[in-house]
């Protein structure tokens, strides 16, 4: 039985760490979830909000249903996303463009991590959990080359954005932000998340309404998503939760190629701001690095996400004693 102290709290610190890593594309919050400790919970949690609640809060009240859905849990942990991603999405599109050796070293040692601590949960080994190891690396390498597409000015493009970015959030290795990037919406969906926190903190009305009502459409796309896919990986959990486990590490190994720290950027384009960025780029060795490598920092950085990732894990495992 969880207090609302210290438990809860955890529970939003970790909903920080999933929204932070929900606007980087390259790193999963489904992954964060994951090795958190509250995976299972939050698919659990997302299933259980069906039209099953609606009848239980006519018969039996709000308390009830509160409960049936895990409310507590499901409130404690969107807080933390929702701040996380108000927060930081300017803070880290900026250590992007400033600091990407580092930023990107340092979630390079998380996944590391990661993968180590799923791969302790898979209790055996054969042919199909091999396949399924490989198929997992496969599409997920598959998705950090592929070349991004110029994103339809329309609210439809939108909403499938959100229904599809929304299934990779929630699954471990796989980024919604990436595949955001991939789909040409990345750039839309932080300028919209940016001017909805302009709007609130300069009272603007304007900016604030149009950014509402894209933001609405994206969050439905996502909630129609998430609440479809909850129910196929609920079953894979059930029913074929050692293939899933491969499937999902599989999926981690291929990301790495992602977020290996040095890149050579192959190709630019011009954002909306007539800013030439980095359009498509490719992981090299440090010493075919343009620039200076800085391979001690990003070897520390990488230890600092590694091990980081097993104090959670073992104040997750302390806390679940308690």
């Amino acid at each position: 039985m969880r207090k609302l102290f210290p438990d809860y709290l955890l529970i939003t610190l970790k909903g920080l760490a999933m929204g932070a890593a929900d606007v980087v594309p390259g790193v999963s919050g489904g992954t964060i979830a994951f090795i958190s400790g509250i995976y299972q919970e939050l698919i659990d949690s997302i299933n259980n909000v069906n039209v099953s609640v609606l009848k239980t809060l006519k018969k039996d009240g709000f308390k009830t249903a509160w409960k049936q859905v895990n409310g507590n849990f499901l409130l404690a942990l969107l807080t933390g996303i929702g701040i996380s991603i108000l927060t930081f999405s300017k803070v880290i599109t900026h250590l992007l463009e400033t600091q990407p050796l580092l930023v990107w070293s340092f979630f390079f040692g998380l996944i590391i991590a990661s993968i180590c601590l799923i791969w302790k949960e898979i209790n055996r080994w054969n042919f199909i959990e091999i396949l399924f190891l490989l198929i997992g690396i496969v599409i997920s390498y598959y998705i950090t080359i592929a070349r991004p597409v110029s994103s339809p000015d329309s609210y439809w493009y939108l909403f499938l954005s959100g229904f599809i970015a929304i299934i990779a959030m929630i699954l471990p290795g796989i980024s919604g932000a990436f595949i955001l990037l991939l789909m040409g919406s990345y750039e839309t969906v932080i300028g919209t998340i940016n001017s909805f926190r302009e709007g609130l903190t300069t009272a603007n009305s304007d900016i604030l309404m149009q950014a509402l009502l894209k933001l609405g459409i994206f969050a439905l796309g996502c909630i129609i998503g998430l609440k479809s896919f909850s129910k196929v990986l609920h079953w894979m959990f059930e029913n074929h939760k050692n293939k899933t486990l491969t499937l999902l590490v599989g999926f981690m190994i291929g990301s790495l190629n992602k977020v290996w720290p040095w890149k050579e950027v192959v190709e630019t384009r011009i954002n909306s701001h007539g800013e030439v960025v980095p359009y498509i780029d490719k992981s090299i060795l440090p010493q075919n690095f343009n620039g200076e490598p800085k391979i001690a920092l990003v070897i520390l950085l990488t230890i600092l996400g590694f091990f980081l990732i097993f104090g959670l894990e073992k104040l997750a495992s302390k806390l679940g004693k308690n």
